[in-house]
């Protein structure tokens, strides 16, 4: 007989306690492993942390009072920039009648021809103050209100250019607003809507300084200049033809030193030397003075009723 088969009570225990510890192991083995995922991850935890500590706007007191401070700041400044355009932002514009409109339409056409034909500005004979369509047709009565805000911002900007002056307005271009068509416009979350026109004239570089600065200093509609265009009348530099020559005035001794301030040290005429001969030394270039084709394409700015600011 075997030495198992006498002794089974410890074999039974020998096997029962080789399987629990086989059982051991494995628990062991696989808890431990199950604790250092648990460890590594508890570490990057507090490794995110401690980078997080570091951070301009960790979530503790001190900073959250700072970013609050930041947005009511923000907030303010935003309340100070609509006021400040209140001035431009129009009342509630009310639609009135067709015919009524187009009363408002001939007299700004009228007011702004007899400006141009005041400062000797050619126009063309179709002008009608930019509103060619409404020449012999009525506006929709839904489409008045805002026709007659963007006709008075027009009438504003045309006088503007009769006042500076240029030689001709050459072409005007008004794109329809939706009104026109039967459309409605959608504000969505704009501040401002674009009522935009283009204008072509030619005239001196004077002209087109004092036509923008005039826009740039309205107080009742504000302008934004979107494109702009300039082409010289003239291709090539001034040549000798563009040569003018000063006649001497009488008793004057004719030298170029006294043209110009005596700035060249020039030496007096000699004596015996004609007026027209020591004139003829006296040279004015012609620079700056020629005409210039203008394009602009102007933005008038309706700004909208203001917005209401979150309290926080």
């Amino acid at each position: 007989m075997s030495w198992i088969k006498e002794n089974p009570f410890v074999v039974t225990l020998g096997g029962i306690t080789l399987v629990g510890a086989a059982g051991l192991l494995f628990a062991g083995s696989h808890f431990g492993s199950k604790y250092q995922a648990t460890l590594e991850a508890y570490q990057a935890d507090a490794e995110e942390v401690a980078r997080g500590e570091q951070m301009a706007l960790y979530p503790k007191q001190e900073n959250l009072d700072a970013k609050k401070k930041a947005i009511a700041d923000y907030r303010d400044a935003i309340s100070k920039l609509q006021n400040n355009f209140g001035k431009y932002r129009p009342a509630e514009l009310k639609n009135i009648s067709s015919q009524e409109f187009t009363d408002h339409l001939r007299d700004a056409d009228s007011k702004i021809r007899a400006a141009f034909a005041d400062n000797g500005v050619h126009i063309p004979d179709a002008f009608f103050a930019g509103f060619a369509t409404y020449r012999g047709t009525l506006a929709r009565d839904n489409a008045t209100g805002v026709l007659d805000y963007q006709l008075g911002a027009v009438t504003e900007l045309f006088l503007a250019l009769a006042k500076a002056s240029p030689a001709e307005l050459k072409n005007v271009y008004r794109p329809k607003l939706v009104e026109e068509d039967g459309g409605k416009f959608e504000a969505g979350g704009a501040l401002y809507r674009s009522m935009p026109i283009e204008v072509t004239f030619r005239g001196s570089e004077k002209s087109v300084r004092a036509f923008l600065s005039a826009l740039a200093s309205s107080g009742s509609h504000y302008y934004v200049v979107r494109a702009f265009r300039a082409d010289n009348d003239r291709l090539t530099g001034p040549g000798p033809a563009d040569v003018k020559f000063e006649e001497a005035a009488p008793g004057s001794s004719n030298s170029p030193g006294d043209a110009f301030g005596g700035a060249f040290g020039a030496p007096e005429a000699a004596p015996g030397a004609s007026p027209t001969a020591d004139a003829s030394r006296k040279l004015v270039q012609i620079a700056g003075g020629e005409q210039i084709n203008i394009f602009l394409r102007i933005d008038i700015l309706q700004f909208l009723p203001a917005k209401e600011l979150p309290k926080s």
